[in-house]
């Protein structure tokens, strides 16, 4: 048998081996058994030493021609066979927009917000108003309506933080007391109500000291 007869078989089995295969490792295996440098094409050029010089050119153009005519067989399936990969993928991990989300996890509430409310519940069902008031106060409101005087050791600066002369981080709720009693109609009827919040006063952090902590008046 000539090598172009062998050329021609090989052909003919890398046409059908091509056309059976079924995902992309088949298409692999095909192309490393054909177009590898240990395949039959190869095996079958080696013999091209004993042709003329008018027959080598041809047979060898035949070679190339088979190989890429191989590789564009191969690349055509390999790319049928990376689209329904992709497709698959696709399918598998879709995601159905109708299912209800995850509830993102939720703390609970700190101990401090805990007993305020419970505090204020508490109050609310004997009739008592919740009344909240500015953390930033007037001097007026923190200190002239409580009757402390311009001389009180309450006023100083290492007990109270100032922002200037007249502003300042209320020390205590009672200011929103002021407030509610400037803004309640007495003829109405009497204020029942209880001032919770924070307060803010000069204090070196420790294990039973804050510059910050709460209170609640009644």
């Amino acid at each position: 048998m000539s090598i172009v007869e062998d050329l021609q078989a090989i052909e003919n089995q890398i046409a059908a081996e091509i056309e059976a295969t079924a995902n992309l490792a088949d298409v692999k295996a095909v192309r490393v058994k054909y177009l590898g440098k240990k395949g039959p094409i190869t095996e079958a050029l080696r013999g091209m030493r004993d042709l003329s010089a008018e027959e080598r050119p041809k047979v060898g153009a035949y070679a190339n021609e088979l190989k890429n005519k191989a590789e564009a067989k191969l690349q055509a399936k390999e790319t049928v066979f990376q689209a329904e990969a992709l497709n698959e993928k696709l399918q598998a991990e879709a995601i159905d927009v109708t299912l209800p989300g995850e509830k993102p996890a939720t703390g609970t509430k700190h101990v401090l917000t805990q007993v305020m409310e419970e505090i204020e519940d508490l109050f609310v069902s004997m009739g008592y108003e919740v009344v909240e008031g500015p953390e930033i106060e007037s001097d007026f409101y923190n200190f002239e309506r409580m009757n402390l005087a311009k001389d009180h050791p309450a006023r100083d600066m290492q007990d109270t933080f100032y922002i200037n002369d007249e502003v300042l981080l209320r020390t205590h709720t009672s200011p929103v007391q002021a407030r509610a009693m400037d803004a309640h109609d007495f003829s109405a009827g009497p204020l029942k109500m209880i001032s919770p919040g924070k307060v803010y006063r000069r204090d070196d952090d420790d294990a039973t000291h804050s510059h910050q902590f709460h209170q609640i008046e009644v």
